[in-house]
Order: C-alpha cells, then sequence, then structure tokens
C-alpha cells in the first residue's frame, strides 16, 4: 500500500507576514512565527533560544552563529541563506523539520538530530557535523560535503548521486540502498588506501 504523501507547503505568504531586511532586534517582539516570509535579514549571531518558527521560510538571510538553543524549527525552509557555525543539534526534537536549498552550512551541527528525508540542496555542508543523525533518506543533491562528519549516522536510502568530497566510513554508518556513483565510491574506501583507476 502506497503511503500518502505529505501535504505541499504553501508558497504563499501574506503581506503581513512577510518580513524583508529586518535585524536580530525585530524578531524579539515575538517568541512564536507562523507562516512567516524572511527576505534579506541580518540575524547575524541572533539570539533565537525557545522561539519556534512553524512553517516559515528564510530566503537570503544571514543566521551565522544564530543561537537556536530550545528553538522550535517545524516545516522551516532555508534557501540561499548562510547557517555558518549554526548548531541545530540544540533545537528541540518535536516536530523538528528543516529544508536547505542553496545554502552555506560551514561548521553547522546536526549531531543526534532526525532528519529523516531532508534535502541540502545545492549546499556547501564543509566540516559540518552530523554524528549519531538519522539522515535517512536524505538527499545531497549537487552538495560539497569537505570534511563533513558523518560518524554513527543513519544513512540508509541517502541520495549521494551527486554530493562531492564527501569521506563517508561505511562500517560504522549504515548505508543500505543509499545512492552513490562509480565516482563517489572513492569517498567510500578512503581509509583503505586503495588505489582507484
Amino acid at each position: 500500500m502506497k503511503k500518502p504523501s505529505p501535504p505541499k507547503r504553501s508558497n504563499i505568504y501574506l503581506p503581513e507576514n512577510t518580513f524583508e531586511r529586518w535585524t536580530a532586534d525585530q524578531l524579539k517582539v515575538e517568541t512564536e512565527w507562523e507562516q512567516c516570509l524572511f527576505v534579506d535579514c541580518n540575524f547575524t549571531e541572533a539570539d533565537l533560544r525557545h522561539k519556534r518558527f512553524i512553517d516559515c521560510r528564510f530566503e537570503r538571510c544571514n543566521l551565522s552563529l544564530a543561537t537556536l538553543t530550545g528553538a522550535g524549527l517545524q516545516g522551516v525552509q532555508f534557501i540561499e541563506c548562510k547557517l555558518t557555525g549554526v548548531q541545530f543539534a540544540a533545537c528541540q526534537d518535536m516536530l523538528f523539520s528543516v529544508d536547505f536549498d542553496k545554502c552555506q552550512l560551514h561548521y553547522a551541527s546536526f549531531a543526534g538530530k532526525k532528519l529523516r528525508g531532508t534535502s541540502f540542496r545545492h549546499c556547501s555542508c564543509t566540516e559540518a557535523d552530523f554524528t549519531q543523525a538519522d539522515l535517512s533518506n536524505a538527499s545531497f543533491a549537487h552538495a560539497t560535503l569537505g570534511r563533513a562528519i558523518f560518524h554513527y549516522t543513519q544513512l540508509s536510502g541517502a541520495d549521494f548521486t551527486t554530493a562531492t568530497d564527501f569521506t563517508i566510513d561505511p562500517e560504522n554508518n549504515p548505508l543500505r540502498s543509499a545512492r552513490f556513483t562509480v565516482a563517489g565510491l572513492v569517498g567510500l574506501v578512503g581509509k583503505y588506501d586503495l588505489v582507484i583507476e
């Protein structure tokens, strides 16, 4: 029996729920944001502790080093955002759901998070930490993963066919049904010091 598809998220945001060029100070007025669109905002080093974002989208925003301790991210999309050093691992686990497209996720941490089916399309994930995360069926379409950490990470069904620069140890990361190209296999056997021609 085919599993029903999840409801499609709306891409339409009401004008009163669209916020352009905001700074972190303007986010202090509320603790919960629902169906909001944030565009070209500078939230660098913003204190977002214990705030909730539900079905929100961030476009071309800078959230580098933002503090997310206890924050709720439910159905949140990040498009062309800078998220350097963001500790997603500190977010609430309940209903945690995020999606990334063309984002910079350098040094971001997703350690221990459930990210089943999450997309990291065209993202740069240099030195991102995915230790003990559940990335079952995740998509890394055209993502660069230089020095990203995969350690006891659930990768069953994940798609790495167009990802680059990854190193994954198949001995401590479950990879059942994960997808790779022949060229990508180098990232799986690097520790064996093989010569692949």
